[in-house]
């Protein structure tokens, strides 16, 4: 959970997490929408399937027994070199090196280390650097001293370098360029994507369908639609993914409202409209699943945050 994540912002998802998943085994045979359901909200919910496979994984292979070493740990789905690194030195006391970004940030800093901590050759310096000082048989008390000091001391912006114990040997400090430490080289523009969402009702119930398990939200719950392809407008583009995904014509009404919401690596903006079926009886195509729920159970169903802005519109000021 910590993984893109701040830790304050964890917490209250780690201790519902704990309430639902008390052990592996109970992870492990849970349903993949209960732990979507668990995580909603935290984000990035391939580490909520990676998780849910990795459970599966070691209740198969390790006899309900996470396993210590790196080596097994990294055939886990989702653990790679730093989680791995971490997981066995901090619970199983293995002499590893692990590198978040708080440790980056500290030897970056402390080493005075050049190249873009990005880059590869960044990388490889900054792993050689926090494998050559780790201190035999205190792995865990040391990565996690770096991981507290990087969070607390040495900060991104205006680091407390007079409260730093490192301070006197700091050579960025020495030299005045703490904040230009480390390097990160600019990141390529963020690409901004419009996207539409239908709301279509019968019954007094509304049609949501069910994303793809692999790939962005995968296995998530969502009013249907998609992106804007070039020079359309965007009842054109709702009413082909609808009849791309549902095989369905739809009327396009008024619109219900925008939403906008910000990735790793894109923004988006999504136009939800009221729809009317036209022709046609809509059947999963391009989505793994679709349902007819009413706006009371609208909530049993794991969304992202802008298709449950959008649930919680309906709810707030139901119009069915």
């Amino acid at each position: 959970m910590l993984q893109q994540t701040r830790v304050e912002t964890v917490i209250p998802y780690f201790r519902r997490w704990m309430q639902h998943f008390p052990t592996i085994s109970e992870l492990a045979s849970s349903s993949l929408q209960e732990v979507l359901g668990v995580w909603e909200g935290l984000g990035y919910y391939g580490r909520a399937r990676n998780l849910h496979k990795a459970s599966r994984i070691v209740m198969l292979e390790y006899g309900g027994q996470l396993p210590g070493d790196v080596k097994s740990l990294r055939k886990l789905p989702g653990i790679g070199r730093y989680t791995a690194a971490a997981i066995a030195s901090i619970a199983f006391n293995r002499d590893e090196p692990t590198l978040d970004g708080n440790i980056r940030r500290v030897l970056a800093r402390f080493f005075n280390v050049t190249e873009d901590a990005r880059s590869r050759m960044g990388e490889q310096r900054l792993w050689q650097l926090a494998g050559q000082h780790l201190p035999a048989g205190h792995a865990g008390e040391y990565n996690q001293a770096l991981m507290d000091l990087g969070a607390s001391i040495c900060s991104p912006k205006s680091p407390g370098f007079k409260q730093c114990p490192l301070e006197a040997s700091c050579l960025a400090r020495s030299l005045a360029i703490q904040e230009q430490r480390p390097v990160l080289l600019p990141k390529p523009a963020i690409p901004h994507f419009i996207v539409t969402a239908a709301v279509i009702c019968r019954d007094q119930r509304v049609l949501i369908t069910c994303r793809p398990p692999k790939g962005l939200l995968g296995g998530m719950w969502e009013f249907p639609g998609g992106k804007q392809q070039h020079d359309e407008d965007l009842p054109t583009c709702l009413r082909r993914e609808i009849g791309e995904e549902l095989g369905v014509e739809i009327e396009v009404g008024s619109q219900l409202g925008v939403y906008r919401h910000a990735y790793t690596h894109f923004r988006v903006t999504l136009h939800a409209f009221w729809c009317i079926l036209l022709k046609g009886e809509p059947h999963p195509i391009q989505v793994v699943d679709m349902r007819w729920v009413r706006l009371d159970e609208l909530s049993q169903y794991p969304m992202g945050k802008i298709d449950r802005q959008i649930s919680q519109t309906l709810v707030s000021s139901p119009s069915l």
